[in-house]
Protein backbone atom coordinates (compact mmCIF):
# COMPACT_ATOMS: atom_id res chain seq x y z
CA UNK A 1 0.00 0.00 0.00
CA UNK A 2 1.03 3.30 -1.01
CA UNK A 3 2.33 6.52 1.11
CA UNK A 4 -0.51 8.05 -0.36
CA UNK A 5 -3.49 5.89 0.63
CA UNK A 6 -2.27 5.41 3.82
CA UNK A 7 -2.53 9.26 4.70
CA UNK A 8 -6.13 9.74 1.85
CA UNK A 9 -7.58 6.27 4.30
CA UNK A 10 -6.73 7.92 7.69
CA UNK A 11 -7.31 11.23 7.05
CA UNK A 12 -9.55 11.68 4.42
CA UNK A 13 -7.26 14.10 2.65
CA UNK A 14 -4.56 13.60 -0.07
CA UNK A 15 -1.01 14.11 0.46
CA UNK A 16 -1.48 17.76 -0.91
CA UNK A 17 -4.20 18.34 1.85
CA UNK A 18 -7.06 18.24 -1.29
CA UNK A 19 -10.32 16.04 -0.16
CA UNK A 20 -10.25 12.38 -0.52
CA UNK A 21 -11.81 11.09 -3.54
CA UNK A 22 -12.39 7.61 -1.59
CA UNK A 23 -15.89 8.66 -0.42
CA UNK A 24 -17.21 9.51 -4.01
CA UNK A 25 -15.86 6.63 -5.69
CA UNK A 26 -17.62 4.67 -3.30
CA UNK A 27 -20.83 6.69 -3.38
CA UNK A 28 -20.57 5.60 -7.40
CA UNK A 29 -19.85 2.04 -6.75
CA UNK A 30 -23.07 2.24 -4.51
CA UNK A 31 -25.06 3.93 -7.15
CA UNK A 32 -24.10 1.63 -9.77
CA UNK A 33 -24.45 -1.99 -7.84
CA UNK A 34 -27.65 -0.49 -6.45
CA UNK A 35 -28.95 0.28 -10.25
CA UNK A 36 -27.72 -3.14 -11.72
CA UNK A 37 -29.72 -5.05 -8.76
CA UNK A 38 -32.86 -3.01 -8.87
CA UNK A 39 -32.98 -4.13 -12.55
CA UNK A 40 -31.97 -7.54 -12.51
CA UNK A 41 -34.98 -7.51 -9.48
CA UNK A 42 -37.46 -6.04 -12.00
CA UNK A 43 -36.71 -8.77 -15.06
CA UNK A 44 -36.70 -11.46 -12.09
CA UNK A 45 -40.15 -10.99 -11.32
CA UNK A 46 -40.90 -10.86 -14.87
CA UNK A 47 -39.51 -14.19 -15.53
CA UNK A 48 -41.05 -16.40 -12.27
CA UNK A 49 -44.07 -14.36 -13.02
CA UNK A 50 -44.67 -16.12 -16.05
CA UNK A 51 -45.76 -19.03 -14.85
CA UNK A 52 -49.71 -16.84 -14.39
CA UNK A 53 -49.72 -17.18 -18.37
CA UNK A 54 -48.50 -21.09 -18.29
CA UNK A 55 -46.81 -23.98 -17.09
CA UNK A 56 -45.49 -24.37 -20.47
CA UNK A 57 -44.36 -20.97 -21.17
CA UNK A 58 -42.88 -21.18 -17.55
CA UNK A 59 -40.69 -23.74 -18.61
CA UNK A 60 -39.66 -22.42 -22.37
CA UNK A 61 -38.37 -18.84 -20.23
CA UNK A 62 -36.54 -21.36 -17.87
CA UNK A 63 -34.87 -22.99 -20.92
CA UNK A 64 -34.07 -20.19 -22.82
CA UNK A 65 -32.34 -19.34 -19.40
CA UNK A 66 -30.63 -22.50 -19.64
CA UNK A 67 -29.52 -21.79 -23.03
CA UNK A 68 -31.09 -24.68 -24.50
CA UNK A 69 -30.52 -23.32 -28.20
CA UNK A 70 -26.74 -24.12 -27.26
CA UNK A 71 -27.39 -26.98 -25.31
CA UNK A 72 -29.54 -29.95 -25.64
CA UNK A 73 -32.09 -30.05 -22.71
CA UNK A 74 -30.80 -26.80 -21.57
CA UNK A 75 -27.57 -26.46 -18.50
CA UNK A 76 -27.73 -25.61 -15.35
CA UNK A 77 -24.53 -23.64 -15.64
CA UNK A 78 -24.81 -20.50 -17.21
CA UNK A 79 -28.04 -20.25 -14.42
CA UNK A 80 -25.26 -21.05 -11.75
CA UNK A 81 -22.86 -18.47 -13.03
CA UNK A 82 -25.83 -15.61 -13.16
CA UNK A 83 -26.57 -16.61 -9.77
CA UNK A 84 -22.97 -16.40 -8.71
CA UNK A 85 -22.56 -12.32 -10.33
CA UNK A 86 -25.57 -10.97 -8.86
CA UNK A 87 -24.60 -13.04 -5.42
CA UNK A 88 -21.11 -11.29 -5.50
CA UNK A 89 -22.60 -8.10 -6.80
CA UNK A 90 -25.01 -8.00 -3.75
CA UNK A 91 -22.82 -8.42 -1.13
CA UNK A 92 -20.82 -5.95 -2.49
CA UNK A 93 -23.40 -3.47 -2.45
CA UNK A 94 -24.69 -4.38 0.76
CA UNK A 95 -20.84 -3.64 2.11
CA UNK A 96 -20.96 -0.60 0.41
CA UNK A 97 -24.16 0.74 1.93
CA UNK A 98 -23.46 -0.31 5.64
CA UNK A 99 -20.97 2.49 5.41
CA UNK A 100 -24.25 4.56 6.00
CA UNK A 101 -25.80 2.97 8.77
CA UNK A 102 -26.33 4.44 11.65
CA UNK A 103 -24.32 1.60 13.94
CA UNK A 104 -24.63 2.96 17.73
CA UNK A 105 -27.31 3.78 19.98
CA UNK A 106 -26.42 7.74 19.41
CA UNK A 107 -26.55 7.77 15.41
CA UNK A 108 -29.68 6.10 15.69
CA UNK A 109 -31.35 8.20 17.87
CA UNK A 110 -29.72 11.10 16.32
CA UNK A 111 -31.43 10.17 13.05
CA UNK A 112 -34.88 9.84 14.80
CA UNK A 113 -34.74 12.85 16.16
CA UNK A 114 -34.06 14.51 12.97
CA UNK A 115 -36.59 12.76 10.86
CA UNK A 116 -39.10 13.71 13.65
CA UNK A 117 -37.94 17.61 13.78
CA UNK A 118 -37.93 17.87 10.18
CA UNK A 119 -40.82 15.74 9.25
CA UNK A 120 -38.72 14.76 5.63
CA UNK A 121 -40.56 12.34 3.35
CA UNK A 122 -37.24 11.57 1.77
CA UNK A 123 -35.81 11.01 5.35
CA UNK A 124 -38.56 8.51 6.20
CA UNK A 125 -37.83 7.32 2.81
CA UNK A 126 -34.06 6.55 3.10
CA UNK A 127 -35.04 5.39 6.62
CA UNK A 128 -37.22 2.78 5.45
CA UNK A 129 -34.44 2.01 2.49
CA UNK A 130 -32.05 1.15 5.72
CA UNK A 131 -34.75 -0.95 7.30
CA UNK A 132 -35.44 -3.14 4.31
CA UNK A 133 -31.83 -3.38 3.66
CA UNK A 134 -31.03 -4.80 6.74
CA UNK A 135 -33.80 -7.48 6.19
CA UNK A 136 -32.64 -8.10 2.28
CA UNK A 137 -28.74 -8.82 3.63
CA UNK A 138 -30.38 -11.89 5.23
CA UNK A 139 -33.56 -13.03 3.63
CA UNK A 140 -31.71 -12.30 0.16
CA UNK A 141 -28.65 -14.26 1.64
CA UNK A 142 -30.44 -17.23 1.94
CA UNK A 143 -32.33 -17.22 -1.36
CA UNK A 144 -29.24 -16.76 -3.55
CA UNK A 145 -27.68 -19.52 -1.67
CA UNK A 146 -30.74 -21.94 -2.37
CA UNK A 147 -30.46 -21.14 -5.63
CA UNK A 148 -27.07 -20.52 -5.92
CA UNK A 149 -26.68 -24.73 -4.67
CA UNK A 150 -29.76 -25.97 -6.78
CA UNK A 151 -29.74 -24.40 -9.93
CA UNK A 152 -30.83 -26.86 -12.16
CA UNK A 153 -34.54 -27.01 -9.78
CA UNK A 154 -36.17 -24.50 -11.34
CA UNK A 155 -39.24 -25.15 -13.55
CA UNK A 156 -43.14 -24.52 -12.91
CA UNK A 157 -43.18 -28.25 -10.67
CA UNK A 158 -39.56 -27.47 -9.04
CA UNK A 159 -40.19 -24.16 -8.08
CA UNK A 160 -43.69 -24.91 -6.88
CA UNK A 161 -42.42 -27.80 -4.49
CA UNK A 162 -39.88 -25.28 -3.11
CA UNK A 163 -42.06 -22.45 -2.44
CA UNK A 164 -44.86 -24.95 -1.06
CA UNK A 165 -43.52 -28.37 0.09
CA UNK A 166 -40.16 -26.93 1.06
CA UNK A 167 -42.22 -24.08 3.20
CA UNK A 168 -40.27 -21.22 1.36
CA UNK A 169 -43.45 -19.29 1.39
CA UNK A 170 -43.11 -17.62 4.35
CA UNK A 171 -39.53 -16.56 3.74
CA UNK A 172 -40.76 -14.96 -0.04
CA UNK A 173 -43.40 -13.23 1.47
CA UNK A 174 -40.92 -11.36 3.40
CA UNK A 175 -38.62 -11.39 0.70
CA UNK A 176 -41.06 -9.46 -1.62
CA UNK A 177 -42.36 -6.52 0.31
CA UNK A 178 -38.69 -5.68 1.21
CA UNK A 179 -36.98 -6.52 -2.18
CA UNK A 180 -39.78 -3.69 -3.70
CA UNK A 181 -39.94 -1.17 -1.43
CA UNK A 182 -35.76 -1.16 -0.67
CA UNK A 183 -35.68 -1.37 -5.08
CA UNK A 184 -38.18 1.24 -5.74
CA UNK A 185 -36.83 3.56 -3.20
CA UNK A 186 -33.29 2.89 -4.11
CA UNK A 187 -34.39 3.70 -7.84
CA UNK A 188 -36.33 7.34 -6.47
CA UNK A 189 -33.17 8.30 -4.77
CA UNK A 190 -30.81 7.31 -7.73
CA UNK A 191 -32.79 9.38 -9.94
CA UNK A 192 -32.79 12.32 -7.39
CA UNK A 193 -29.14 11.76 -6.49
CA UNK A 194 -27.79 12.11 -10.18
CA UNK A 195 -30.50 14.38 -11.52
CA UNK A 196 -32.20 11.89 -14.06
CA UNK A 197 -35.44 13.09 -15.37
CA UNK A 198 -35.05 16.67 -13.74
CA UNK A 199 -36.47 19.06 -15.70
CA UNK A 200 -36.97 22.48 -15.32
CA UNK A 201 -38.78 22.16 -11.89
CA UNK A 202 -36.92 20.28 -9.93
CA UNK A 203 -40.00 19.95 -7.32
CA UNK A 204 -42.41 18.99 -9.61
CA UNK A 205 -40.11 16.09 -10.93
CA UNK A 206 -39.54 14.97 -7.36
CA UNK A 207 -43.13 14.54 -7.30
CA UNK A 208 -43.42 12.94 -10.21
CA UNK A 209 -40.52 10.48 -9.49
CA UNK A 210 -42.27 9.70 -6.20
CA UNK A 211 -45.21 9.12 -7.50
CA UNK A 212 -43.86 6.94 -10.32
CA UNK A 213 -42.03 5.27 -7.01
CA UNK A 214 -45.10 4.40 -5.51
CA UNK A 215 -46.63 3.08 -8.98
CA UNK A 216 -43.88 0.66 -9.41
CA UNK A 217 -43.75 -0.59 -5.78
CA UNK A 218 -47.76 -1.30 -6.33
CA UNK A 219 -47.14 -3.27 -9.87
CA UNK A 220 -44.67 -5.19 -8.90
CA UNK A 221 -45.71 -5.82 -5.30
CA UNK A 222 -49.52 -7.12 -6.95
CA UNK A 223 -47.34 -9.21 -9.47
CA UNK A 224 -45.57 -10.53 -6.76
CA UNK A 225 -48.57 -11.77 -4.75
CA UNK A 226 -50.38 -12.73 -7.77
CA UNK A 227 -47.25 -15.04 -8.75
CA UNK A 228 -46.41 -16.74 -4.96
CA UNK A 229 -50.00 -17.56 -5.04
CA UNK A 230 -49.92 -19.47 -8.22
CA UNK A 231 -47.13 -21.40 -7.56
CA UNK A 232 -48.68 -22.49 -3.72
CA UNK A 233 -51.26 -23.30 -5.59
CA UNK A 234 -49.15 -25.39 -7.84
CA UNK A 235 -47.19 -27.21 -5.43
CA UNK A 236 -50.55 -27.91 -3.38
CA UNK A 237 -51.70 -30.09 -5.89
CA UNK A 238 -48.31 -31.32 -7.04
CA UNK A 239 -47.64 -32.22 -3.14
CA UNK A 240 -48.02 -36.14 -3.75
CA UNK A 241 -45.57 -36.38 -6.65
CA UNK A 242 -43.13 -34.11 -4.91
CA UNK A 243 -39.84 -34.26 -7.03
CA UNK A 244 -41.05 -35.15 -10.37
CA UNK A 245 -40.69 -32.23 -12.87
CA UNK A 246 -42.72 -30.66 -15.40
CA UNK A 247 -43.35 -32.33 -18.96
CA UNK A 248 -44.52 -29.80 -21.53
CA UNK A 249 -47.95 -30.83 -22.93
CA UNK A 250 -46.69 -31.01 -26.97
CA UNK A 251 -44.70 -33.78 -25.25
CA UNK A 252 -47.71 -35.40 -23.02
CA UNK A 253 -50.13 -35.18 -26.01
CA UNK A 254 -47.60 -37.12 -28.47
CA UNK A 255 -46.68 -39.65 -25.78
CA UNK A 256 -50.18 -40.45 -26.55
Amino acid sequence: MSKESIVESLLGKTTQKKKSRIPARLDFLQSATGLFLAIFMIFHMLFVSSILISKDFMLSVTKTFELSFIFEGGSSIPVFITILVVFIIFIFHAFLAMRKFPISYREFLRLKTHSDLMNHGDTKLWIIQVGTGFALFFLGSVHLYIMLTNPGNIGPYASADRVYSDLMWPLYIMLLVAVEFHGAIGLYRLSVKWGWFEGDDPKKSRARLKKAKWILSGVMLTLGVATLIAYMKIGAEHQANYGERYTPQAEVQHAH
